[in-house]
């Protein structure tokens, strides 16, 4: 059966920060929704790009290299081996693409590191 995901319909029911959960697959790849409020924590994916698009709110990423301000229909993409940390001031929604097998917090566990069984967790 063909359907529509609404990101929005399902961010309304996510109830953690910084614990995405994976709406869809593409490839090799997870879509991933969470709601961001605070800063999540300096971290790199050392083999995978990560690509972060604000759907409600606004997002700051600091980088090792400075920091990018997304607005609400705007994407970014870190490269891999790039040290960041996402900084939600207030809450807001995002998307996430990345490959299957990226680690969550990168290299560094920390609060909010979630495996992917946790992600994969059902919305309904």
């Amino acid at each position: 059966m063909l359907q529509a995901v609404s990101p929005l319909a399902l961010a309304a029911r996510i109830d953690e920060y910084f614990s995405p959960r994976v709406i869809a697959e593409l490839d090799n790849n997870y879509v991933k929704l969470a709601k961001l409020k605070g800063t999540f924590g300096w971290h790199a994916h050392e083999h995978e790009d990560e690509l972060f698009m604000v759907i409600q709110g606004r997002l700051r990423i600091d980088t090792e290299h400075g920091s990018v301000q997304l607005e609400a229909g705007e994407l970014y993409v870190v490269p891999k081996g790039v040290r960041h940390t996402p900084v939600a001031d207030q809450e807001c929604v995002i998307l996430l693409i990345e490959q299957k097998q990226t680690t969550h917090s990168g290299n560094e566990a920390n609060a909010y590191t979630r495996s992917i069984a946790d992600q994969l967790r059902s919305l309904d």
